[in-house]
């Protein structure tokens, strides 16, 4: 964890116990977006109070700190004091971009050991003067993306503890320009025929994949529906799309992705799972026919627009900035209302991890409460996709803590696992997220387990470092796949709840 430089003056936590009550389901056949039975918000009661200093950047530049699935970032030094900032990096803090991306070149994405004594006050420092950023861990290394005019002092500051490293992408703006080509005219051909552009070997816009969701609910009237949800920040649609037989015994499933704006390979798995149980309802397995399927594919629309636009790197909302720095954003995935604000979360606006002003102040995450509260679905599981680092992760998140039934949350990621290792031969470790990774509250998986859904499951997906946040468009197919196989397994315990 990183150091904390602000005095915490009050804690008072009340804590929301797990609802063992069955969701009552009161759907009657063919009735479609059950909105019958209030489910319980469970937002958090917990009070804290910091001093406000927050985090004080160093050196800003092009390339903003990003931290993602590792240990949260250090809050800084009140006492710091922050050099001049160029206009350019000026404007992207404050969301008065240019038509200009964001450009990394000549940043570099380094693995680096954490076996030698020292290295967390190593990258501390070096975070905390805006070298480096961190991306993922897989427990005996870390990924930090070394900014351009910082390789020389990061090299000498982790040769001088004797900490190894290696240079894992040498520039990463040429691998951000060859993540995502173009499609070949044949492709291009095929997709006019197809009614729709989604096809798998690219990353795709937000219009695409909404476009694609529209096209399946007019072509698959009778067991597929959309509607929007709820409006982000920029006024985008929070599209749902609903996949049902129409049983009324039926349990549901809910899965969102595209929470974190970089993890593109989330909403592309998302919706390779709508499409093969669209494609292929009729022979699917009773397992898939007989759940209620709920899909978000992007939770987080303007974010994830912005990395195609501006910064591929991007990783929160695009809450507009406001005060004196102006930052703009919120990690969605600090928002949720269970145990909010707590470990693992920043009070600093500038921060990758912000949590937001207070639990579910985003549209975003307050459009998935407000569906969760009017709907009548019996959820049994709530899957939400990340990347990277392949890891299948169960609550709790916000502590060091596992939930009475971890047994069977374990078991079943288990054999998720097993499920991802058959078909594609990845290796995905199984745990709870605090315990295998580090705490972070404000999780919409411990929200889900809140709300007493049995299994709620964060999905980190490929890959362990090599491409990290920019995986190639060849890897969507063997990933989603493979994920597909876990989601079967998942589907068959649900039945037997």
């Amino acid at each position: 964890m990183g150091s904390w430089s602000g005095t915490v003056v009050l804690l008072v936590t009340i804590s929301a116990a797990v609802l063992s009550t069955p969701l009552i389901n009161q759907l009657q056949p063919g009735q479609e977006w059950p909105q019958l039975v209030k489910q319980p918000s469970h937002e958090s009661v917990e009070v804290i109070s910091e001093k406000s200093t927050g985090e004080v950047e160093g050196e800003l530049v092009i390339v903003k700190p990003q931290v993602d699935k590792t240990e949260p970032e250090d809050e800084g030094n009140e006492d710091e004091v922050t050099p001049e900032i160029d206009f350019k990096t000026k404007s992207l803090i404050e969301g008065k971009e240019d038509t200009q991306k964001v450009d990394y070149t000549g940043a570099q994405l380094w693995k680096v050991s954490t076996q030698k004594d020292g290295w967390r006050i190593v990258l501390s420092r070096l975070r905390r003067r805006n070298l480096i950023s961190t991306w993922g861990t897989n427990g005996t290394t870390i990924d930090i993306l070394v900014q351009p005019h910082a390789i020389q002092n990061v090299t000498n500051a982790l040769k001088r503890e004797n900490i190894p490293f290696d240079v894992i992408i040498e520039d990463l703006q040429t691998r951000i320009n060859q993540e995502n080509p173009p499609l070949d005219e044949n492709e291009i051909e095929l997709q006019d025929r197809r009614g729709h552009r989604m096809n798998w070997k690219q990353y795709h816009r937000l219009e695409d994949i909404h476009g694609f969701l529209d096209y399946l609910a007019k072509t698959y009237p009778a067991i597929i529906s959309v509607k929007s949800i709820g409006k982000s920040h920029e006024g985008r649609d929070i599209k749902l799309l609903r996949i049902s037989n129409g049983n009324p015994t039926n349990k549901a499933v809910f899965i969102d992705g595209g929470i974190h704006a970089r993890e593109w390979i989330s909403p592309a798995t998302v919706t390779y799972f709508i499409n093969q149980f669209a494609e292929n309802f009729d022979v699917e397995h009773d397992d898939i026919k007989n759940i209620d399927w709920y899909f978000i594919p992007v939770l987080n629309p303007d974010g994830y627009e912005h990395t195609h636009v501006r910064d591929r790197l991007w990783r929160k909302n695009r809450r507009p900035g406001s005060g004196l720095r102006g930052c703009a954003g919120v990690d969605l995935n600090r928002n949720f209302g269970y145990r909010w604000g707590g470990k693992g979360t920043s009070n600093y606006p500038c921060s990758e991890i912000y949590r937001g002003p207070r639990a579910f102040s985003e549209p975003e995450s307050k459009a998935v409460q407000e569906f969760f509260q009017n709907t009548a679905a019996k959820f049994s599981a709530y899957l939400t996709y990340h990347s990277y680092g392949q890891y299948i992760l169960y609550p709790w998140g916000y502590d060091n803590a596992v939930p009475p039934d971890h047994n069977d949350l374990n078991d079943v990621g288990n054999n998720m696992a097993q499920a991802i290792k058959s078909v594609g031969n990845d290796n995905y470790m199984v745990g709870s997220s605090s315990n295998l990774l580090y705490p972070a509250a404000g999780g919409s998986d411990d929200w889900a387990k809140s709300l007493g859904i049995k299994y709620a499951y964060t999905i980190e997906l490929n890959d362990q470092g090599t491409y990290g946040f920019i995986l190639p468009t060849q890897y969507i197919e063997p990933v989603a796949k493979e994920s597909l196989a876990s989601l079967r397994v998942l589907a068959a315990a649900v039945h037997k709840i």
